[in-house]
């Protein structure tokens, strides 16, 4: 694993950010290996051969992971770990 790769995940599991109102918002290494390929702009069949896993646990794990992260699509999710710089 590159240098660059392995500072993101420690990123990653360190990525506990303060919103407006004191609430926190953590992303697992699952989470953002998942957001980085559908970043990529991948259709879902083609995300889910990458990970090994069907199109629909594909598209149950991003709905679970925009529930934890509390947004209400994947691509607020995507913007939300790219500005702080984990994709």
């Amino acid at each position: 694993m590159s240098d660059q790769l392995l500072g993101q995940d420690v990123r990653a599991r360190e990525a506990l950010v303060r919103t407006g109102r004191g609430a926190h918002r953590e992303i697992s290494h699952d989470d953002l290996q998942l957001l980085r390929l559908l970043a990529t702009g991948l259709p879902l069949d083609s995300v889910a051969r990458r990970l090994d896993l069907s199109e629909r646990t594909v598209r149950r794990r991003t709905r679970a992971a925009c529930d934890r992260l509390g947004f209400g699509t994947a691509v607020e999710a995507i913007v939300w770990a790219a500005r702080r710089g984990l994709l």
